[in-house]
């Protein structure tokens, strides 16, 4: 028996708070819906910023490209004129004059104007004009099918090294045409503050939306789940209730079953044993010896089923808790395991601080404990001690079986084998603990203890 040294002890249960129902407490229950709720919460933010973010740089790529295409017809397209492909300063002065005016008060930083063959005949940035940089797909498709592209620009490219320095740009452009009908490519650089804007105002309206109708669905929530707390704790009042009349009506039937046996089959085999007995000397003595040995056999098989049934009695009720005292009862309850051939210890101080319920409840423990004993542990040896301590009085069960996995069992009993989960339940209402240490293959030790 040396599960102790080797096994730590798992709680079966603990002494009770008298305000605490038996649900874990309004706060234990109400936490994880909270933590539920922050959780929603947050997750939400983050789907919630990122949409805000997505449809804010669409409707910004949105509100670019129709600004720029405004900005094309009603302004660039009036302006240009036929040598502003040959570079003539004149068309080249007019255009900026009709632009000029416009730029510093919108987000536009750069505007500039693609031949078909990619040469920039246009720009407010001087040192562009005449540069050649080869076209994109996307923008000679926008020059053979006229339509108003915009994205977010690529500033490593080449023709983009000007516009550095400015942050992220939204590029735009789409196709405007010289008197003579020549297509240029109309292009503008906007600031990509107006996509982060955009988004603040987004986010800020989506997230007042979702923190309100959240916090007014937790108000809501919290009558609902008050009224679930209390049929929960009535739930388990009742539960517990049922679980100690359980324990008590079995014991109630133990001493019924024992009575009607004590009183009925055993006493009618005694007296038949004891009619065998007298047959079997007559026949003795008139010399029919045969007869009288096989008498004497029968005799001894009764006294032997009448010896068997009384360590069943002992089993089913042990008399000594009401007449006798915990010391008698807990000996009684021992005495049922030594025909077993399970030898058992019983140490018991003599100064107990016990009440006449914490008696009961120590014996309905011992009494569960040995008949796990009985029935599944396999042991040998078993050594039951009651002892007054600094902490309370404790009731100890060791014995050398087989052993088994606590955590295993007690979460997922086996059907029928809930008497100890009972007495759990009865040790924590009456203040007390109960805990046991075992593993396969090292014993079993319960421990009750009470304060």
């Amino acid at each position: 028996m040396t599960t102790q040294a080797q096994v730590p002890w798992l709680a079966v249960s603990r002494p009770r708070d008298p305000s605490d129902h038996g649900d874990g407490g309004p706060v234990r229950v109400l936490l994880p819906v909270v933590v539920a709720a922050l959780a929603v919460l947050v997750l939400v933010s983050v789907v919630g910023s990122y949409a805000a973010r997505h449809l804010a740089e669409r409707e910004a790529v949105n509100d670019a490209a129709n600004t720029t295409d405004l900005l094309a017809r009603a302004v660039a397209q009036p302006a240009l004129t036929d040598g502003i492909l040959t570079g003539d300063p004149a068309a080249a002065a007019k255009l900026s004059a009709a632009l000029h005016d416009y730029m510093p008060a919108s987000s536009v930083i750069r505007v500039k104007l693609w031949s078909r063959d990619g040469e920039v005949v246009w720009s407010d940035e001087p040192r562009l004009i005449g540069a050649v940089f080869p076209l994109g797909g996307e923008e000679r498709e926008v020059l053979q099918h006229p339509a108003t592209r915009a994205d977010v620009s690529d500033l490593d490219e080449p023709e983009n090294r000007y516009e550095r320095g400015n942050g992220r740009l939204l590029e735009v452009y789409r196709p405007v045409r010289t008197p003579d009908g020549t297509p240029l490519l109309f292009e503008t650089y906007s600031r990509y503050d107006t996509v982060t804007a955009r988004s603040g105002q987004l986010w800020r309206g989506f997230a007042g939306v979702t923190i309100s109708s959240l916090l007014f669905f937790a108000v809501l929530l919290t009558p609902l789940l008050w009224r679930l707390l209390g049929r929960l704790r009535r739930a388990q009042r009742q539960r517990e209730a049922l679980l100690e009349k359980a324990v008590d009506a079995s014991q109630e039937e133990r001493r019924r079953i024992a009575g009607t046996l004590h009183d009925g089959p055993v006493q009618e085999l005694a007296a038949t044993s004891y009619a065998v007995s007298g047959a079997a000397a007559r026949l003795a003595a008139t010399g029919d010896t045969a007869t009288a040995t096989e008498l004497d056999h029968a005799a001894g098989t009764l006294r032997s089923s009448i010896g068997s049934l009384r360590s069943l009695l002992v089993d089913l009720h042990p008399p000594g808790l009401e007449t006798a005292g915990l010391r008698s009862a807990l000996g009684d309850l021992a005495a049922g395991l030594r025909p077993r051939g399970i030898h058992v210890d019983v140490d018991v101080d003599d100064e107990l601080a016990l009440t006449t319920e914490q008696e009961r409840l120590v014996y309905r423990v011992a009494r569960e404990c040995l008949h796990n004993v009985r029935r599944h542990a396999a042991a040998t040896r078993v050594a039951l001690s009651l002892r007054q301590t600094a902490e309370g009085v404790v009731l100890e069960v060791a014995d050398d079986g087989v052993g088994f996995d606590p955590a295993q069992v007690l979460a997922d009993p086996p059907h029928g084998h809930l008497g100890l989960r009972v007495l759990a339940d009865v040790a924590s209402d009456a203040g007390a603990d109960l805990a046991v240490a075992s593993a396969p293959g090292l014993g079993c030790v319960w421990r009750l203890r009470l304060p």
